[in-house]
């Protein structure tokens, strides 16, 4: 004869998660990101909300070397950042505009920013992903962490905590470990 127990379902329910949340790293809703391209360290917004990652470029210019789309920027973190930056061109990233951000005389309710691969380094976590560059300087973190970056670093986001993983420092990962 079997018995049934009500709270095998959620025993269950228990043990897959907690064998899920060990594969994870818990993060704060803003940490210290290392960006080892440009030997820059700065503060970003883990944001769950955004799907895509931004990074505060201005200048922003679409060109072409050898056939090839590339874009070339100045960042826009500081005024130490007096070089431009070029870097081929990923792809065209139409980014929805806020309701109150859309111009009624525009058919557009979008816009569209330049994406670029970069390497970032999230606690003892380098991953390569996508960036769209566009002015952030009026925002308090010069960089956003999407929801797609976020899970590439297998991360989960504790929104009562501020700069748990600590300063960055990384060892380079292949995608093939991912």
């Amino acid at each position: 004869m079997r018995v049934k127990s009500p709270l095998l379902p959620f025993v269950l329910l228990c043990f897959s998660g907690a064998g899920l949340a060990s594969e994870k790293t818990i993060y704060g809703l803003n940490e210290y990101v290392a960006l080892p391209e440009f030997n820059l360290e700065v503060s970003a917004k883990l944001d769950t909300g955004a799907e895509t990652a931004s990074l505060s470029a201005r200048d922003i210019e679409r060109f072409k070397r050898n056939g090839e789309s590339w874009v070339r920027f100045y960042l826009a973190i500081d005024d130490a950042h007096e070089h431009p930056i070029e870097r081929p061109l990923a792809r065209i990233s139409k980014i929805k505009r806020r309701a109150g951000d859309i111009d009624p005389e525009e058919d557009r309710t979008y816009t569209a920013r330049p994406v670029i691969e970069l390497d970032l380094c999230l606690g003892k976590v380098q991953r390569s992903i996508e960036v769209n560059l566009t002015d952030r300087s009026a925002f308090q973190y010069p960089l956003l962490i999407g929801s797609r970056a976020l899970t590439r670093f297998g991360a989960l986001v504790d929104p009562s905590l501020t700069y748990a993983a600590g300063k960055p420092g990384c060892s380079t990962v292949s995608d093939a470990d991912e």
